[in-house]
């Protein structure tokens, strides 16, 4: 069964059409008006082997807020569609993930019923055009919208794009731990029989 979905939303403030393959091997097609956005959206996908097609305009004369917030609202619809059932996955990911100085938590449960814990410290107020206080807002919005329990948490670094490529990187890794299939679980991991 093909875990792959395609998304298009459109509001006043923003235009996305977003496609995510959960199966696939890291290949990515990304634009949303925000290079560190970009790297950080490739950085994740390559490294959970997730193949990802972006495509946004925003009304970034404003700022990145909302193309940084409704991305990670599109980004956690498509990964929640893509999951179907969520017959037979694993369900929770883990990874502590090293970037140089930095050291980075991140650990989810597909578990249907969203939460969202973040503990980290960024010190500067952009990394090129990317406002840092935007990571928090894209997590949030992906908890949310994928309905999964996420936990951010920096254990250690100081350099600002460190933290924050660990973070997509450790949520990508996290993830594809997450959605792979076992054949042990029968319909879902879960004493209710539903996720």
């Amino acid at each position: 069964m093909e875990r792959m979905v395609s998304l298009e939303r459109l509001t006043r403030e923003t235009k996305i059409r977003l496609t995510l393959n959960l199966d696939g091997s890291g290949n990515t097609e990304i634009d949303t008006g925000i290079g560190f956005f970009d790297h950080m959206l490739n950085s994740f996908a390559r490294h959970g082997f997730f193949d990802l097609k972006v495509e946004v305009e925003g009304d970034l004369e404003v700022d990145t807020h909302h193309t940084i917030e409704d991305t990670g609202i599109v980004l956690g619809n498509a990964i929640v569609q893509a999951l179907g059932e969520k017959k037979s996955i694993k369900r929770y990911g883990s990874m502590i993930l090293p970037m140089d100085e930095a050291l980075l938590l991140c650990s989810l449960d597909l578990s249907g019923r969203p939460y969202f814990a973040y503990d980290v410290n960024l010190t500067t107020e952009r990394v090129g055009a990317f406002e840092t206080q935007m990571v928090k807002e894209f997590f949030y919005a992906i908890s949310y919208s994928a309905q999964m329990n996420l936990h951010i948490r920096q254990m250690a670094g100081d350099n600002d794009h460190h933290i924050i490529e660990g973070i997509f990187k450790a949520f990508g890794k996290a993830l594809d731990e997450a959605t792979q299939t076992d054949t042990r679980i029968e319909g879902v991991l879960s004493t209710k029989g539903s996720l």
